[in-house]
């Protein structure tokens, strides 16, 4: 029975999501168990309790040889406040470890994979319970944890992939957490930017970015309306980055801030068989 610990490196997660998550575990997938560590639900501002709890309660999660896999709460922001000590302070249990998340848990994702700690996996989180549709989001999640890797992005294949949120990675660049990506498919999503962040975003993240084996973009929703038009869609935009750079689009990713979104473990992971 895989036994997966949760912990809130970022935002906190109400106490009523937790509860939907773990009753369609124990509903649907009883050989997942799950641990909401207390931690989740502490609040001291914006975060899940100050930097030291949140770091001390991912480190414990990581650290305990009980768990399998630990599974990031929700997003929002504060992972990369913890990020470069976490794994600093992460023993051989956290080497057999997976580590779910997406969105600002990318921060985390990105150090452990440039650490070679463990199987970061880009997934939905137990925070996505509430979005629209979203028992299916942490169903696919759920089911991955259980050894079902149907929920894979599909265009996974011979190229190790990483994926991100756009802001995420464009944090990361040039930062001690960032991961070498030569070789990768690498896969970005962005949600609530204006177009022309996005933009910008494409113009920092293009140049870090040499070598890869591609890029493939995934959804960029909720985008606000600015006071003129941008003139160009996420599509031409990652398109215009990637020709200035001599980077290939690959097209499409199926991730995104949503219910749809798709699992991506990083590296070869999610390697369909016989590729």
């Amino acid at each position: 029975m895989p036994r997966v610990a949760i912990c809130a490196p970022s935002t906190p997660i109400a106490q009523a999501a937790a509860a939907r998550v773990s009753a369609l575990a124990e509903a649907e997938f009883p050989d997942v168990a799950l641990h909401f560590h207390p931690q989740c639900f502490r609040s001291e501002g914006h975060f899940a309790g100050a930097d030291e709890l949140r770091l001390a309660a991912l480190l414990e999660c990581a650290n305990d040889a009980a768990f399998d896999a630990v599974w990031f709460a929700r997003g929002g922001y504060g992972a990369c406040r913890i990020a470069e000590a976490a794994v600093a302070k992460m023993g051989r249990a956290a080497q057999d470890k997976a580590f779910l998340g997406y969105s600002d848990a990318g921060y985390l994702l990105g150090a452990l994979y440039r650490a070679r700690i463990g199987q970061p996996v880009h997934a939905p989180m137990p925070n996505d319970i509430g979005r629209e549709s979203g028992e299916a989001a942490v169903r696919r999640a759920l089911a991955y944890l259980s050894g079902d890797r149907s929920g894979l992005e599909p265009s996974l294949g011979r190229h190790p992939a990483v994926a991100f949120n756009l802001i995420t990675l464009a944090m990361l660049c040039g930062t001690r957490l960032m991961p070498g990506l030569a070789g990768h498919v690498v896969m970005v999503e962005e949600v609530s930017e204006h177009l022309y962040a996005v933009d910008r975003l494409f113009f920092h993240v293009a140049a870090h970015l040499g070598g890869i084996a591609g890029l493939r973009l995934g959804r960029v929703g909720d985008v606000p309306e600015n006071d003129r038009p941008f003139g160009q869609e996420p599509e031409q935009i990652a398109r215009y980055w990637c020709e200035r750079h001599a980077i290939r689009y690959l097209g499409e990713a199926d991730i995104g801030h949503d219910a749809a979104n798709r699992i991506v473990p990083f590296g070869l992971a999610g390697r369909a068989h016989g590729q």
